[in-house]
C-alpha cells in the first residue's frame, strides 16, 4: 500500500487535512494580525462558530441520511422572530415560548420528511416549500413590525464576555460542545444512530434489515427544523433583536461548513467533522475581515472551498453503490 493511499485512508477515517488547515490558519492569524489570539478574539470566533455550529447540526443529519435542508433559513427567523414577539413583547414566558416554538418545528419538520419519504420527493424542493411557507406564515402574524427584545440572560448567554458556572467561558459554547458530544454518542453508540447509517448507506436495504427508515426521515428533518429554531432563539440573544432574514447566511454557510468538514451525502462522516468545518470558516473569515476582504470575497472562497472538497471526496463511491 503506498503512502498516499495510506494517507487517503486515513483522511476517510480521520478529518486530519482538515485539523492541520485549522492549525496553520490559525497559526498564520495569531502571526499576521494584532490581538488575533488574545482571549476576547478567541472568545469571539468560538461563538460565531457555536451558533454556526448548532445551525449546521441538522443539516449533517440530513446530509448523512441522503437528504438536504434548505428551510434552515426560515426555521432560524421563525425561532428568532416567536421569542421576541411572545417573551419580549406579550410577556409569554421563556420556557412556554420555547415549547411552542419546539413544537411546530417538530410537526414541521417531520411533516418534511413524510412527504419526501412517502412520494419519493426530493427533499431540496419540499424544504423550498417549507421555508417559503414559515417565512410566509411569520410576515402574515407578525404584520411587518417585529418588536421586542430577548431576555437578558439569553444575551448575556450569547455572548463572548458572559460566563459558564461562574467561569468566564461563553455558555453557548458550552452549549455547543455539550450538542457535539450528545450527537456523537446518539450517533456511534444508538440503535438510532446505526439505523441513521443504514438508511444513508442504503435505503433499499435498510428497508430490507426492517428499518423503519420512513421514521428515520422524519426524525432527521425534525431534529434539523428544531436545531434551526433554536439557533434562532440563540441568535435572538446574540443579536438583541429578530428579523425573518436573520438566518440567510447560516443557510448557505452551515452547508459549506459540512461539505468541508468531510461529510458528504450517503452515511458518509459525522457532526464532529462539522464542527471543525465550523471552527475552520470562522477563523478564515476572521482573518479575511481583518485582511479587509469584503463579504463577497468570502463567499468566492467558501465556494473554492467545496470544489476543492468534493473533487476529493466525490472521487470516492458513494457506499450505496457498494452495498
Amino acid at each position: 500500500m503506498s503512502v498516499l493511499h495510506r494517507l487517503g485512508h486515513l483522511q476517510r477515517a480521520y478529518p486530519l487535512a482538515q485539523l492541520v488547515a485549522l492549525v496553520v490558519i490559525f497559526g498564520y492569524g495569531a502571526a499576521t494580525l494584532d490581538g488575533f489570539d488574545s482571549r476576547q478574539s478567541i472568545y469571539s470566533m468560538l461563538v460565531l462558530a457555536a451558533l454556526l455550529g448548532i445551525a449546521s447540526a441538522g443539516q449533517t443529519l440530513c446530509i448523512l441520511v441522503g437528504g438536504i435542508d434548505f428551510s434552515i433559513a426560515a426555521w432560524i427567523g421563525f425561532g428568532a422572530i416567536m421569542l421576541v414577539q411572545l417573551n419580549g413583547t406579550r410577556g409569554w414566558s421563556f420556557g412556554l415560548t420555547f415549547l411552542l416554538i419546539a413544537a411546530i418545528a417538530l410537526v414541521g419538520g417531520a411533516a418534511v420528511g413524510y412527504i419526501c419519504h412517502r412520494w419519493r420527493i426530493d427533499p431540496l424542493i419540499v424544504t423550498l416549500a417549507m421555508s417559503a411557507i414559515v417565512g410566509g406564515a411569520l410576515l402574515v402574524w407578525a404584520k411587518g413590525f417585529i418588536t421586542g427584545t430577548p431576555p437578558t440572560w439569553l444575551q448575556r448567554l450569547t455572548s463572548p464576555a458572559g460566563t459558564t458556572l461562574g467561569v468566564r467561558f461563553p455558555g453557548i459554547v458550552a452549549f455547543w460542545a455539550l450538542l457535539a458530544v450528545v450527537l456523537a454518542v446518539v450517533l456511534h453508540r444508538t440503535t438510532a444512530g446505526r439505523r441513521l447509517y443504514a438508511t444513508g448507506s442504503n435505503v433499499r436495504a435498510a428497508d430490507m434489515a426492517l428499518v423503519r427508515t420512513r421514521r428515520v426521515w422524519m426524525a432527521v428533518f425534525a431534529t434539523s427544523a428544531l436545531l434551526a429554531a433554536t439557533t434562532g432563539i440563540l441568535l435572538g440573544g446574540f443579536a438583541g433583536a429578530a428579523d425573518a432574514s436573520l438566518g440567510q447566511n447560516y443557510l448557505w454557510q452551515g452547508l459549506t461548513a459540512v461539505i468541508v468538514g468531510g461529510t458528504a451525502f450517503g452515511a458518509r462522516g459525522d457532526y464532529w467533522r462539522t464542527v471543525l468545518g465550523c471552527l475552520l470558516l470562522i477563523v478564515l473569515g476572521t482573518i479575511m475581515v481583518g485582511k479587509g476582504y469584503d463579504t463577497a470575497d468570502q463567499q468566492i472562497l467558501y465556494g473554492l472551498l467545496i470544489f476543492v472538497v468534493v473533487f476529493f471526496y466525490g472521487r470516492d463511491r458513494r457506499l450505496g453503490d457498494r452495498v
